[in-house]
């Protein structure tokens, strides 16, 4: 076995990939050479605390590096096995770069041993290293089940530390956490009570990570507002941007200005249409299509150029007539996919793509009507009396916060058919793209509150956080857990995991998680999460919603 991966949900039989090619599509040359890039990044992290010891910190570029690494690890981010070849010879190069640092600080290094912080191969040898570091490597299950939950935890901070690096936000503090837990997966002295610890405080940052991406997103482009979202197609040839970054997003529209060329939102990028910076273009359209899973047929139809900002890649069929007209920026990648770089001044150019795209006939129209979005926490907080008195009054009883991802298995159909069957006296808040199970069903409102509250993107989780703690002041309650909510949330990868762990050391309980439990938890682990927060997986719909509702 050359490979081995679960940490998404669709991991094979639950249990890992461990074949030629995963059921994300990566191959296994480049699942291991992830391996080895994390396992580089350990190396720096070494040192990097090293350097901290004697007042010294590690240069911008090289932070950025790091997390840019990690995100590029995430699922269906980046398929280029040429681009882990690039980032695990800069690894090594920053890593020797810092010990320098160190050192001439310094710092004793004396004790810094571990293979990762001395291995220096060539390329010719990065394959063979690659399947000696993999998640196997570490032999007690329970030990690699808590150093893979911190991982895959790191790497949603990384994320969403990257997008708000991207507008100029940015906390030292998270770095050299990230720096710490990295190293802190190395020490084999560190017993199962002080692995857990890791895990909450991983939890803990990922709250410091959303809070600081949400100011970076709001103080840039405004608070979203309440917004009907146009889901047809125009006459017009048109771009479909797809992924998470917002700064992408502007730079597209700006360009795009007076081209004749629409902007469209796809998946994840949807909540986009809800910020006011990016109202004032008459070009931007609206959203085309469903979730990052459904991107075979509906870029097919979209006729027009594709950009990726972030994860959520689907490799396309060799005869895809697609293929040609997709881009990709930022950490995301695919071989035969026009990367557009960053310029040395944070500038992108997309004159390529938009040049493609006049000569691209206009988006076949696939569905019609509007959605509505933009109950992130400033807007719903604005009515809050409205909501506090729907509450009281017995109009409301209960919320449903049923954020985070979706996906292709047939399994998901639970979540749609749950919204369905939930009486309609309760709300779902939601965030992310498992929103698109439901977010199209006519389910109504209560006194003109939208029995669907999309708060927007998955980091914007943090928005549902907001609003929960503001309820349970306006209730004079003193603990969270006392709301009328219910936690009923799927995930995917490992950006769900970070808003998981930030729920939990919150103090969030019962949070009930599917389609399945994620893999990569041992059963020693999972019964820890259990027994302390109340962790459940799904059932059917009418048991669940008997459970939920108190019945």
């Amino acid at each position: 076995m050359s490979m081995f991966c679960y940490q998404c949900q669709e991991t094979a039989m639950n249990k890992g990939c461990s074949m030629k090619v995963g059921v994300c599509g990566k191959t296994e040359e480049v699942a291991n050479l992830q391996d080895l890039l994390i396992y580089a990044l350990k190396g720096i992290s070494l040192y990097s605390l090293k350097l901290r010891e004697k007042g010294g910190v590690p240069e911008e570029d090289e932070k950025r590096f790091m997390f840019e690494s990690l995100f590029a690890t995430i699922t269906n981010a980046n398929f280029d096995k040429d681009v882990f070849v690039k980032r695990i010879t800069r690894a090594f190069e920053i890593r020797d770069a810092i010990k320098a640092r160190a050192a001439a600080a310094g710092a004793d290094l004396s004790g810094v041993t571990h293979d990762c912080a001395i291995w220096n191969g060539t390329p010719a040898e990065y394959d063979a290293k690659a399947e000696t570091v993999g998640v196997l490597a570490t032999e007690n299950e329970d030990v690699r089940s808590l150093r893979e939950l911190t991982i895959y935890g790191l790497k949603g901070v990384a994320a969403y530390g990257s997008h708000a690096y991207h507008l100029g936000y940015k906390d030292d503090e998270i770095f050299a956490f990230a720096e710490k837990a990295l190293a802190a997966t190395l020490d084999d002295g560190m017993s199962a009570d002080q692995l857990v610890a890791l895990v909450m405080e991983t939890g803990k940052f990922g709250v410091d990570v959303m809070a600081l991406l949400d100011k970076a997103n709001t103080e840039t482009y405004g608070n979203p507002e309440i917004t009907s979202v146009k889901i047809g197609a125009g006459t017009n040839p048109g771009i479909l941007i797809s992924g998470h970054d917002l700064r992408d997003m502007e730079a597209l529209l700006k360009q795009t200005e007076g081209t004749g060329v629409d902007v469209y939102t796809h998946s994840e990028m949807l909540p986009a249409n809800y910020y006011p910076a990016f109202k004032k273009y008459s070009h931007f359209y609206g959203n085309y299509g469903n979730a990052w899973w459904k991107q075979k047929e509906e870029f097919e139809s979209f006729n027009g150029p594709v950009l990726f900002t972030t994860n959520c890649i689907v490799p396309p069929k060799a005869d895809a007539t697609y293929r040609d007209r997709v881009f990709t920026t930022g950490a995301c990648g695919f071989p035969g996919f026009k990367h557009i770089e960053e310029a040395a001044d944070g500038s992108k150019d997309f004159s390529e793509i938009i040049e493609l795209a006049k000569k691209c006939a206009a988006p076949v129209e696939i569905e019609s009507g509007e959605i509505v979005g933009g109950f992130a926490h400033n807007q719903v907080i604005a009515l809050a009396d409205k909501v506090i008195d729907a509450v009281k009054s017995g109009a409301i009883k209960k919320f449903f916060v049923m954020a985070g991802c979706d996906g292709r298995m047939k399994n998901r159909e639970y979540y749609t058919e749950f919204a369905k069957a939930l009486p309609n006296d309760t709300v779902i808040l939601t965030a992310g793209c498992a929103k698109y199970r439901y977010n199209k069903l006519p389910l109504g409102d209560i006194g003109g509150i939208p029995r669907v509250l999309d708060a927007g993107q998955c980091n914007d989780s943090y928005s549902l956080v907001k609003i929960a703690l503001a309820l349970k002041d306006a209730f004079g309650l003193e603990d969270v857990n006392e709301l009328p909510i219910a936690y009923n949330i799927a995930w995917y990868e490992q950006k769900a995991v970070i808003v998981l762990l930030a729920l939990l050391y919150l103090g969030v309980k019962n949070i009930h998680l599917g389609p399945t439990l994620p893999a990569f938890l041992s059963p020693n682990v999972a019964k820890v999460l259990v027994e302390t927060f109340g962790i459940a997986g799904i059932g059917t719909v009418e048991d669940d919603i008997k459970l939920f509702m108190g019945m």
